[in-house]
């Protein structure tokens, strides 16, 4: 009698034929490329594990993680049809948890095609619960039904009291943040690309080291406000944000008289400006109080990317801070799922909080429109 070896492993170069014949077999659209199999076979962000018997690659599973968080996106699931129905879909989940888990992910979430009632029920039976539909998400524009899973189910986050909404240009997520924050006070508030960069333009700062420029907390707050809310800034009043990457002096000028701008108005509306760093314990107790909160964070923690970066607080629990990421980074496979309600362990995200060598810090609070909270 023949002995078949059977292998359920990480996903090597030489995998790669079988892992696209797998592609071509289970799906008619949204394959992924080989390109892409190369890229997730070599990237320490994503596991991508193969079910191998006989020397043939009978499925996969691709786990995508988010840099420096606790969530990770079950990317995509693929069996061999001829080889359904003897436990190889349930041995790739088993064990692309269980790796998650070695990550440091405490959840985990997936889209499916709304018309895929067997890899539903699969994730169904596994405990993935669906929290959201995305509508037109597949080449065919069928709709993707949202799922999530606790690995660690005494870890789970409260609902987001705070919509979601992706920045559309790089330069953008202030104005992203901040529109999320306004929503979650003000359901009539519509969100929309020309909402996002008239912000942009009220807000920027006018440069930054070269291309578009960032915007301040000061003009972020000034948005907000004028829009019908009323808002808190934390952060030093003589500290030009940004200008630190600024090297030309007349670029560094333009910024100081931005500035000063932004803050004679914030004045005549009687903003009030706290020049201090909020603490993560008083940051949670206004959140939890009514307050959104818009933070600047660097986005290295993140996503490796050097520049400062604004992300709106979704919630707390024992052990994580949740934000949204108006960034999505599709070129990394990332969506809308894998951006809402980031969960951070405390601690990183207190050290998120500081932008530079000089250790610049901003914090928006952002309340209905009538009375500040106390």
């Amino acid at each position: 009698m023949m002995i078949h070896p059977v292998q359920l492993r990480s996903a090597q170069m030489t995998d790669l034929a079988g892992l696209i014949y797998l592609e071509q077999q289970c799906f008619d659209t949204d394959r992924i490329s080989e390109r892409s199999f190369r890229r997730f076979i070599n990237k320490g962000t994503s596991s991508l594990l193969v079910f191998v018997e006989d020397y043939k690659v009978l499925g996969y599973s691709l786990v995508l993680f988010h840099q420096n968080t606790s969530m990770a996106r079950l990317y995509s699931l693929a069996i061999d049809p001829a080889s359904r129905g003897k436990g190889i879909a349930n041995a790739l989940m088993l064990a692309c948890e269980k790796d998650a888990l070695t990550h440091g992910v405490v959840s985990m979430r997936l889209e499916v095609h709304i018309h895929n009632n067997a890899a539903i029920a699969l994730y169904r039976k596994f405990g993935y619960r669906d929290f959201d539909i995305y509508p037109d998400y597949y080449e065919d524009h069928g709709a993707a039904l949202r799922m999530e899973k606790p690995l660690a189910p005494h870890l789970t986050p409260d609902v987001s009291p705070i919509p979601y909404y992706g920045q559309t240009l790089e330069f953008t997520c202030g104005p992203a943040s901040i529109m999320m924050a306004m929503k979650s006070l003000d359901p009539n508030i519509e969100l929309s690309r020309h909402m996002e960069l008239r912000i942009w333009r009220e807000a920027t700062s006018i440069f930054m080291t070269s291309g578009h420029g960032g915007c301040s907390p000061f003009g972020l707050a000034l948005s907000a406000c004028h829009r019908g809310l009323r808002a808190e800034v934390y952060t030093p009043a003589d500290a030009i944000m940004f200008i630190d990457s600024v090297r030309n002096e007349e670029k560094r000028e333009v910024i100081r008289v931005v500035q000063e701008d932004f803050l004679a108005e914030m004045q005549q509306l009687n903003i009030p400006l706290f020049e201090r760093h909020l603490s993560l314990a008083d940051l949670e107790t206004r959140f939890r109080q009514g307050a959104a909160a818009v933070v600047l964070i660097s986005a290295y923690q993140l996503t490796g990317d050097k520049s400062p970066h604004w992300v709106v607080v979704s919630g707390f629990d024992e052990l994580f801070v949740y934000i949204h990421e108006p960034f999505i980074d599709s070129k990394e496979g990332h969506s809308e799922t894998t951006c809402f309600g980031i969960p951070v362990p405390r601690k990183a995200f207190d050290r998120m909080r500081f932008y530079g060598t000089s250790r610049q810090y901003a914090t928006i609070l952002l309340f209905q429109g009538d009375t500040h909270a106390n």
